[in-house]
Order: structure tokens, then C-alpha cells, then sequence
């Protein structure tokens, strides 16, 4: 299956350049040099294994490293503006009003304390400038938008009464309350069934889609990017090694493995076995020399275990960093 492509005419919202994040001051890599663009109104997929530093990229974007984590080196242009110089200060005006988050557990990323409605509502009064009668209005117009049934109920509700997918729901609302530009979607699927992963991902698609706003939608499953991603990068041990726009053209073993090794669709009636990859993961400490994935790689070579592979642009937003792939 090939997923829809073009260059955008307008030029990349986002271009991210030799971007590299640690731990310890550099002594445990999580990131360790990504290059990608994502053009307006277009969805990117990142996918990997927990580990790859997935979400150690999500975070750098948006400025929330977590303690201890340190931006080494790179640029992380928006919209023409390099966010990784600006001041804190600027740079959290840009959360919500031009950046969107949607995070991957909602339980934890709303405030236990506080209604729906007053958290989405804050939004609006703090970054719009609503009063609190407006904010209430477009909350609880927002609210229905996303699909909670009766939403003037759900805005005096708390969180603890709502199901998972309804809590990602309120996430969704909140991080598109603004219209941004650009959302970074981190695993909102992970702790639902599929029937609800599968609304989540067509709601994500429909509201996205309505305000033009371009997406990063961060994954460890490659199925769920059929149909949603013009693009899909395929992250490893703090790096990209794959760059796709068709699922049936995996080049590189890493992306080939994670294929196998998943489950058959629900519905089809497929009866195989699943493939694992052997091994696993290396740790963000752990630095190997030559490609990273070798170890695990059932087709690695000498040369794999000693030089690390360039990332080789094979055509338009088709990219592959494998000694035996180029």
C-alpha cells in the first residue's frame, strides 16, 4: 500500500536539523542527530520500539525535556524560527496557540483536582483572553466536537469518571483547542482497544485535517500509519533508519522486523505466527559501534558491526541507512 506524498509548495512548518539529546552530559545519547520535515498540513509517522527515543524527540520540540535531558546540538526550525534559541518564555507561549500536544497517557496529563470543562476553559481564558462565561461556551462546544456525549455533563465532570478513550478525547480537544499549526501526537492509541484506537486515530484525521494543522504521530505500531501518514520515519537507538512512503517497500531489517512482528489485523482470519525480533533494545548508555541494530540483525555482516551506515537518500522522502539496503 503507498501512502499519499507531495512536496508542499509553501515549504516545510517544520525542518529539524542534527538534533541531539542526552543524558549526563553527554555520556548517554537519546537522540543522536535526527534530520526530518514535516510540510503544512501533512502527517508524518515516527515509529520504534520503546527506547529508540521517540518521545526524547516529541519533547525536545516542544521545549519539556525531562531533568536531567540536554539539548547538545541541532536546530529546530518552525515556521522559519529556530525554537531550540528561544527563551522559556517564548517558547511556552508557543504551547497551545501555535504548538499542540497530545500526550500519551491522558490520566496523567489531566489535573485529578479539576473538572473537563475548567481545564479546557483555562485554556481558553488564559491563551485567548476569553472571559470565563466565552471560555465556557467554547469548551463545551469543543467537547462536542470531539465527541463526548452531552458535553455541558462532561464539563463538570472529573477525570477518574471517564473511560481512557474518553479521557483521550479531552486531551485531543485540549491540544486543538487553538487551531495550531503543528501537533506532535505521542502514542495516543497505546493503553485503548482498537475499536477506540481506531475513533481516536479517525478523530485525530478529521479535526487535524479541518484546521490544516500538520502532525507528528509517534508509534511503536507501523499498521496504525496505513491511511494516516504521507511519510513515515522509522527511528532506532536515538537515530533514523528508514524513511518510507510505502509499507510494501521496507529496506531496512529494523523495519522489516517490525512488520513481522505484528499481530495478523483483527478481522482478516489470518493464522500465522508471530515473528519477534531477536534480542533486545540497547539502552540509551549503551553505545555500539557500527549500526546499533546489528546484533539483532539476521542479516549483518562484518562491516555492519564496525561502521556505523549513512543515512542514503534513495529518492524523494525515501531514505535508508543500511550497509546492505544502498
Amino acid at each position: 500500500m503507498t501512502l499519499e506524498s507531495g512536496p508542499s509548495a509553501t515549504g516545510p512548518i517544520l525542518e529539524v536539523n542534527d538534533l541531539a539529546v542526552s543524558f549526563g552530559r553527554g555520556a548517554w545519547p537519546a537522540v543522536r542527530g535526527l534530520d526530518f520535515r514535516l510540510n503544512p498540513g501533512e502527517v508524518v509517522g515516527l515509529v520504534g520500539e520503546s527506547g529508540s527515543g521517540k518521545s526524547m524527540t516529541a519533547y525536545s520540540l516542544l521545549g519539556l525535556l525531562p531533568f536531567g535531558a540536554r539539548l547538545d546540538r541541532g536546530s529546530i526550525l518552525f515556521q522559519g524560527e529556530d525554537l531550540a534559541l528561544l527563551p522559556p518564555k517564548a517558547r511556552r507561549n508557543l504551547l497551545g496557540r501555535r504548538l499542540g500536544m497530545i500526550f500519551q497517557e491522558p490520566l496523567t496529563a489531566l489535573n485529578p483536582v479539576y473538572s473537563i470543562g475548567e481545564q479546557v476553559a483555562e485554556i481558553f481564558r488564559i491563551r485567548a483572553g476569553l472571559n470565563r462565561k466565552e471560555a465556557r461556551a467554547r469548551a463545551i462546544e469543543l467537547l462536542g466536537q470531539v465527541g463526548l456525549p452531552r458535553p455541558e455533563g462532561a464539563y463538570a465532570s472529573y477525570p477518574h469518571r471517564f473511560s481512557g478513550g474518553m479521557r483521550q478525547r479531552v486531551v485531543i480537544a485540549m491540544a486543538l483547542a487553538l487551531n495550531p499549526d503543528l501537533v506532535i501526537a505521542d502514542e495516543p492509541t497505546t493503553a485503548l482497544d482498537p475499536t477506540i484506537a481506531a475513533q481516536i486515530i479517525r478523530l485525530i484525521q478529521s479535526l487535524t485535517a479541518q484546521r490544516g494543522s500538520a502532525v507528528l504521530f509517534i508509534t511503536h505500531n507501523l499498521r496504525l500509519l496505513i491511511g494516516l501518514a504521507k511519510r513515515v520515519l522509522v527511528m532506532y537507538h536515538g537515530l533514523i533508519v528508514e524513511e518510507l512512503t510505502d509499507f510494501q517497500d521496507l529496506r531496512h531489517p529494523y523495519s522489516q522486523g517490525l512488520w513481522r512482528a505484528l499481530p495478523p489485523e483483527p478481522g482478516t482470519g489470518a493464522d500465522r505466527r508471530l515473528i519477534p525480533i531477536p534480542g533486545q533494545a540497547p539502552g540509551p548508555g549503551e553505545l555500539i559501534p557500527g549500526c546499533a541494530f546489528a546484533p539483532r540483525c539476521p542479516q549483518a555482516q562484518e562491516i555492519c558491526h564496525r561502521e556505523l551506515p549513512l543515512l542514503k537518500t534513495l529518492a524523494p522522502a525515501r531514505r535508508v541507512r543500511c550497509h546492505l539496503s544502498c
